[in-house]
């Protein structure tokens, strides 16, 4: 995934007991024991699209793990249980069995104790109820409902009908009883009933499909080989299936989307078989399941889940050919999810506390896929931009593995994902290609169609290479924090050397193997030296007087802040001799911070397409006569679109009419950051423009800038048809700069002074989701936002006192999820 414990019965509270008094904690996520283990789950659904319920029938076939029993217990959340029965090999209904159904809970007393090995299949018909399931969301997965109906009374004409599921972290039992825990592994077959325009879509391969003559359909899903009950799969709905060529023209490959973005499919999705290869070949391990489908979905939790073969996306994947022009904003998350069948579905986390041997794999199958597909460069950025958005999330205090977590989705963190995949990346670099790739193979090998762990990584990883790591992995996975270093470069004149001293923050050193690259006279060298976990390290360089430079980290392996210790020259120099991007970025980024244009003009040639935006970016005012022609060239002539619109916007600034034949060029490209730069600029210089290029632009692509030069026009004409895009600006108004507030508060207001229940719903479901994200000052201002909405809704109704909707949306806002 790109991401309430409920103490129940006898078995569970037995457990918890028993977790405390081993871990000697008050609060401690142990793996969760095994006192029976899933063998098959047989379903027979179908759906009641009115009362967004789903009627089932389920064989479940289990045996004792290890001790014998004569009792099973399932979660079962929000149901309605009709009857529980024993069943024979051929799924004929038995004897009727004793069952206790609260907590969410059903516990079965079986017709005997049965022994290790010894199977059994229990029939249950149920209704299964998501609606009534009373757990609220978190910030990575913002809902918990398990099963979802879109649209499925067609409230809305112009949106499709959806129902798909959501089963991490525990809730596939929303929707089919289940023992819903990351360490159970079950095959399946699922029967599911629909209206014959409708596809389906579950794990596995589709067997057959029967209509019944009277409009509907059953289409019979068969999963043959084993996998984690949360990542069973339902998906239902108005889509339009786009074959791909198989992969190796064998595993069926399908994207499933809506009917508008069918012609794009395959732009967006397309890689997918290079991706499988890749991923195949790079992991020693082929591609391991049936089939790789993906599909996407409206008013989804989170970004996307990796379903064994089915794997959904938030419809923001959906992206049109213009936008496509410029980039696919999706194709790290399609690799995410793909590398997922391996490290997460064929192996999976055996608890929640483990999960980074699921999400760091798949963060760092992010770096591997670009690395191979467009250099290193652009690799490196993108875990840079990952460690970035680590240190930016207050994360500094948790563990990699941690069993304390308060909630299980509490895991699906940036410590998780980002700092996981960059903890891979130093791993990957101390022991080498060779020694990583197969030790990660062999890691699949060992525990295929079953669980891992940090510890069994580990295990393998030493018995590959021969070294120990626990110094690794007990610093990084098993502690907090990360490198806070501070380097010295002094000369000693007695011994003709450079001292290099590393200041570690003494509270919590670390030990790491260091690159420490030295410039001297035209020459250049890298070496590697030992920094150990103490406050103080010092190293010795053979160098002249006037060597040029002494650059630590140059490829940016270590995880952590560097303080600044070159001087500007120094950074001239890394610059224009560094070869890695982070020695390039960090020049960069010196010279944006201090105003260092010699560095910035170099910069808007480097090979690299990301750095020329950011040197673009970071230009001034200064030196205008030598850059702008520079940047009015790539405005022209870049290759990269994203180049060509910084280009546009950073002559805007300038306010120079005589670019305005370039912007009237601009806007007319089927590029959507040049449309919006280039509408943007001849706004800038001609505000009555707006109303022409409002509507060729996606206005929700605008940044906060760019929005407020069409503002003044929106909320001038206030067609109604811009409340959508408004939407995502306007909700934040009291997080503007107070020169900014005033209209966007009005724009706010209309916004809040139309009767629309579907627009209220979004504002409050986007509030309750970015509360989570945001700090406690800020906290305080969304909440004011929600009572100012409530105070525009209370004076509409007084103006409609009858109308249920305006009343409805009242209470949308005064029960937001915070």
């Amino acid at each position: 995934m790109r991401k309430y414990l409920l103490l129940a019965m006898f078995a569970t509270s037995i457990g918890a007991v028993a977790q405390t008094e081993t871990s000697g904690r008050s609060l401690y996520h142990a793996e969760a024991t095994k006192y029976n283990a899933l063998d098959h789950t047989k379903l027979k659904v179908s759906l009641n699209f009115e009362k967004k319920e789903l009627y089932g029938e389920e064989w479940l076939t289990a045996s004792p793990y290890y001790y014998p029993t004569d009792s099973l217990v399932l979660d079962a959340q929000a149901m309605i249980i009709h009857n529980v029965n024993l069943s024979d090999k051929k799924g004929n209904k038995g004897a009727s069995l004793n069952y206790k159904y609260e907590n969410d809970k059903l516990t079965i007393r079986l017709n005997k104790t049965y022994q290790q090995g010894e199977k059994y299949t229990i029939y249950i018909k149920y209704t299964a109820q998501p609606e009534k399931v009373g757990k609220a969301g978190s910030e990575a997965i913002t809902d918990a409902k398990g099963l979802y109906f879109i649209n499925s009374n067609k409230e809305d004409k112009n949106r499709p009908i959806q129902v798909w599921s959501q089963g991490e972290t525990k809730a596939n039992s929303c929707w089919f009883p289940t023992i819903d825990e990351t360490n159970q592994k079950s095959t399946q077959e699922i029967y599911v009933t629909v209206p014959e325009q409708f596809i389906t879509l579950s794990n596995g391969v589709l067997s057959s499909s029967k209509k019944d003559g009277k409009g509907f359909r059953t289409d019979y899903w068969v999963m043959n080989k084993k996998h984690a009950p949360y990542l069973f799969f339902l998906g239902v709905g108005e889509y339009v299936e786009i074959k791909d060529k198989p992969w190796r023209g064998k595993v069926p490959i399908s994207y499933f989307v809506e009917k508008e973005y069918a012609d794009v499919a395959k732009r967006i999705f397309g890689k997918t078989a290079e991706m499988m290869e890749f991923y195949s070949k790079r992991l020693d391990y082929d591609y391991p399941w049936q089939k790789y489908h993906q599909i996407t979905a409206q008013e989804y939790v989170s970004g996307a889940m990796e379903n064994t073969t089915a794997v959904l996306h938030s419809s923001m994947a959906q992206q049109d050919a213009e936008a496509l022009n410029d980039q696919n904003i999706w194709e790290a998350t399609i690799a995410h999810e793909l590398f997922h069948h391996w490290f997460g579905d064929l192996v999976t986390a055996e608890s929640w506390a483990n999960l980074t041997v699921n999400e760091s794999f798949a963060n760092y199958s992010e770096y591997l896929w670009f690395e191979y597909k467009y250099g290193k460069d652009y690799a490196d950025y993108h875990l840079n931009r990952d460690i970035v958005g680590y240190k930016n999330s207050g994360s500094f205090e948790k563990d990699l593995v941690r069993f304390n977590y308060k909630e299980r989705e509490d895991m699906f963190d940036a410590v998780s994902y980002n700092k996981g995949g960059g903890i891979l990346h130093m791993l990957r670099n101390y022991l080498g290609d060779k020694a990583f790739f197969e030790g990660i193979s062999k890691y699949l090998k060992k525990n295929q169609y079953g669980t891992g762990e940090a510890h069994q990584l580990r295990l393998i990883l030493e018995e590959v290479s021969g070294k120990d790591l626990n110094w690794f992995f007990n610093q990084w996975y098993f502690n907090h924090g990360h490198v806070i270093m501070t380097p010295k470069v002094t000369y000693d004149n007695t011994r003709k050397e450079a001292v290099l001293e590393i200041t570690q923050d003494a509270s919590l050193p670390f030990q790491f193997p260091l690159e420490v690259d030295i410039y001297d006279g035209g020459k250049y060298i890298r070496k590697e030296v030992w920094v150990s976990a103490k406050p103080k390290n010092e190293f010795r360089f053979a160098v002249s007087p006037n060597y040029d430079l002494i650059n630590v980290d140059p490829r940016g392996l270590i995880i952590g802040d560097e303080a600044t210790y070159k001087t500007s020259q120094q950074y001239l120099f890394q610059y224009k001799n560094a070869k890695d991007y982070r020695s390039r970025n960090q020049a960069v980024e010196y010279a944006i911070n201090t105003g260092n244009t010699d560095i910035l003009i170099l910069a808007l040639k480097d090979s690299f397409f990301r750095l020329r935006i950011k040197a673009i970016q970071g230009l001034r005012q200064d030196r205008m006569n030598e850059w702008a022609p520079m940047v009015e060239n790539l405005a022209n002539n870049d290759p990269e679109n994203l180049v060509k619109a910084a280009a546009i916007t950073q002559l805007s600034r300038i306010g120079d009419v005589k670019y305005k034949p370039l912007f009237e060029k601009s806007v007319k490209i089927p590029s959507r950051s040049i449309k919006v730069a280039a509408a943007t600029a001849l706004v800038i210089l001609d505000p009555s423009l707006a109303g022409q290029y409002v509507d060729i632009i996606d206005l929700k692509k605008l940044n906060g800038e760019q929005f407020m030069f069409f503002l003044p026009y929106i909320l001038k004409n206030k067609n109604e048809k811009y409340l959508p895009a408004l939407l995502d600006k306007v909700i934040y108004y009291p997080l503007y700069p107070e020169e900014y507030q005033a209209p966007i508060k009005e724009g706010f207001v209309w916004l809040m002074s139309t009767d629309d229940t579907e627009l209220t719903k979004k504002v409050a479901k986007t509030l309750g989701n970015v509360f989570g994200w945001v700090s406690e000052e800020q906290k305080k201002l969304l909440h004011k936002v929600a009572e100012d909405g409530v105070k525009i809704k209370e004076d509409l109704l007084k103006k409609n006192p009858n109308s249920e909707s305006i009343k409805a949306q009242i209470e949308l806002l005064k029960n937001i999820k915070w």
